[in-house]
């Protein structure tokens, strides 16, 4: 059973101290790629640090949200360079977040349309964070849309409603911890997504799933993650992992045999 985590910031300093031993821990789970969005520029350099002979890894640039103000304003020149670039799979993570500040609201929104004008010019998909700002989101998304725009709307906590509208705007559903929280009401909603339009994520060092909620997320949890949408769509775990990761191939434009190359380092 090869399993796929679409959304992992391995690189932050939560996995200094451990991390061959997290890495050991995934390949043992059956992790086998492992996806990497950017939160800032220094992300872009903390990634080649990662490496083993068992886990293809996969680059994304963007700014997060939560860094806009940071480096505002985003420089498009620079994004479109590495997003244009072979060894980067995907524009992102970019999005909105009003949870922890909504001062920069209006840069938000401008490094959002940023960010899909350079997933247009580079034909790559977007990754989407989203925290209490679900209607600008999908607005933005929707203004933006001309047939060339696709990617993923990360963590997807929606409704139903939501999540069809987010579907018929062209994208897919990322599917993490969240899922397993006994009150969260996610499972319920996901039942009712299309399976080939769903991904899976741990978005380590964050959101970890039941029994390991509050403590620090890791990759080999996408286990977890993989038996829960099993049970939500009654399908067997090795099925939903060949369904998630074909689907993740599929979105970010990877043959699976390319992937043998590339085994062991980032791509």
């Amino acid at each position: 059973m090869n399993l796929t985590d679409t959304h992992c910031h391995l690189y932050l300093e939560q996995f200094h101290e451990d991390l061959e031993e997290v890495l050991n821990r995934a390949v043992a789970a059956g992790v086998v790629h492992i996806f990497l969005p950017a939160i800032d520029w220094k992300s872009l350099e903390q990634m080649d640090s990662l490496s083993h002979p068992e886990i293809t890894f996969y680059k994304m640039a963007g700014i997060h949200p939560s860094s806009v103000e940071k480096v505002w304003p985003v420089d498009e020149k620079k994004l479109y360079e590495y997003c244009s670039s072979n060894d980067f799979v995907a524009v992102g993570e970019t999005g909105l977040d009003y949870y922890w500040s909504t001062e920069f609201v209006i840069e938000q929104k401008k490094s959002l349309r940023l960010h899909c004008e350079v997933a247009r010019q580079t034909g790559k998909p977007i990754i989407l964070h989203n925290r209490d700002s679900t209607n600008d989101l999908l607005d933005i998304i929707e203004e933006e849309q001309d047939g060339r725009l696709t990617g993923v709307w990360h963590c997807f906590t929606g409704t139903a409603d939501e999540g069809k509208r987010a579907l018929d705007l062209g994208l897919y559903l990322g599917v993490g911890g969240v899922a397993t929280f006994k009150n969260a009401g996610v499972d319920k909603v996901i039942r009712q997504m299309p399976p080939d339009r769903l991904l899976l994520e741990t978005d380590s060092p964050y959101l970890a799933p039941a029994p390991h909620r509050g403590k620090r997320n890791e990759p080999s949890y996408i286990k977890i993650i993989a038996e829960k949408l099993a049970e939500i769509t009654g399908m067997p775990t090795e099925e939903i992992a060949k369904i998630t990761t074909d689907n993740a191939f599929r979105l970010f434009g990877i043959a699976h045999g390319d992937t043998e190359t590339r085994r062991g380092a980032l791509l």
